[in-house]
């Protein structure tokens, strides 16, 4: 499970960097920060 949320969290962060780079913003952050917050070294949302 832990190895599924921290590929989740990377989808989520690259996808926020891909929508920063495309010039929305806060979509882009809005992403970034669920990824760190799903990942196995923030505060999952599973656990």
């Amino acid at each position: 499970m832990e190895t599924l949320l921290l590929i989740l969290a990377a989808v989520l962060v690259i996808a926020g960097i891909v929508s920063l780079v495309r010039r929305q913003f806060l979509w882009g952050i809005v992403l970034i920060i669920i990824g760190l917050l799903v990942g196995p070294g923030g505060v999952s949302v599973f656990s």
